[in-house]
């Protein structure tokens, strides 16, 4: 046996930042600024981290967090495993751990394309897909006549407005129809978290929601949550126009419309993942409404 098969894998707190921090950064990924940190503040406070301790004493070699949403379901993100002991079982480990950790709640994630043979191995399942869209957003033109307004262009436009504490309940009570997942502790903490938090306004209230949250000096835009294509295109709209710098956004891509408007606005499809599921036949929620994650992380 070797020290990664007999290595504690341990709980993780908040005071293990800069050593996720460090672990980030040696996958390459952004770990050495106050934004992700913060990012790994929100991880670790919704979501229950896990780690492997360096045998040498330098740092950590390996983590896992895994966010529970009700009984339901739960989302596992961050699987990471130091360069240096990359492809030698610790990631088949930490997964195992995980699901482990989870019992019988189903356990849904988003893996690059190099990972998805890891999950299937410990037996999750690809039910659906996410593209990543980054670039820096194109406002669309403003009608040119009556004529435009008319026939649509304005006319049709949804309504938005910033968030207000108030807004809240119906935050919530819309993503937990969404998601069929209670959500709260995540939910709850997004007007803290976010940089905008933004409602789509209906008649009876709100009718959809969307977030912007910096990370590695990019905006991400998610959840964005809707009751149509149109609503959710004028939420990111009016978010991304209050923004500085590239955006990013990992809509579903069941969403055909929505992706091709992202790309004549200015942001082009990247990085596909899969969304992949243990535990269940499918990704619960209603995915009409359900048009991108918070991020990759949480789901």
């Amino acid at each position: 046996m070797t020290l990664l098969t007999t290595a504690p894998i341990r709980r993780l707190s908040r005071a293990d930042l800069p050593r996720c921090l460090d672990l980030a950064a040696d996958r390459g990924l952004p770990g050495d600024d106050r934004v992700c940190a913060r990012v790994w503040r929100l991880l670790l406070s919704a979501g229950e981290g896990f780690g492997v301790d360096d045998p040498d004493g330098d740092g950590l070699i390996g983590s896992f967090v895994l966010t529970r949403y009700g009984p339901g379901l739960a989302c596992l993100s961050t699987v990471l495993v130091a360069e240096r002991h990359a492809r030698r079982g610790l990631g088949r480990r930490l997964v195992a751990r995980a699901l482990e950790e989870a019992g019988r709640t189903p356990v849904f994630l988003f893996a690059d394309e190099g990972d998805r043979e890891l999950y299937e191995r410990s037996g999750f399942r690809t039910v659906g897909r996410a593209t990543a869209y980054t670039g820096h957003f194109r406002p669309e033109p403003e009608p040119e006549s009556d004529l435009d307004v008319e026939h649509g262009a304005a006319g049709s436009r949804a309504t938005t407005r910033r968030a207000t504490a108030a807004d809240l309940p119906a935050v919530l009570a819309l993503d937990t129809a969404v998601s069929s997942a209670d959500r709260t502790h995540l939910i709850t903490r997004i007007p803290a978290f976010a940089d905008q938090l933004r409602v789509a306004e209906g008649p009876g209230g709100p009718t959809g929601f969307a977030a912007a949250w910096r990370t590695g000096g990019t905006t991400v835009i998610g959840p964005v949550v809707a009751q149509d294509d149109r609503s959710a295109r004028q939420l990111i709209a009016d978010l991304a126009v209050r923004t500085e710098g590239e955006l990013r956004l990992d809509p579903d891509d069941r969403h055909h419309a929505l992706g091709s408007w992202l790309t004549a606005r200015g942001l082009a499809p990247r990085i596909s993942t899969a969304v992949m599921i243990h535990g269940a036949a499918d990704l619960p929620g209603d995915h009409h409404r359900r048009f991108a994650p918070m991020g990759v992380t949480l789901g």
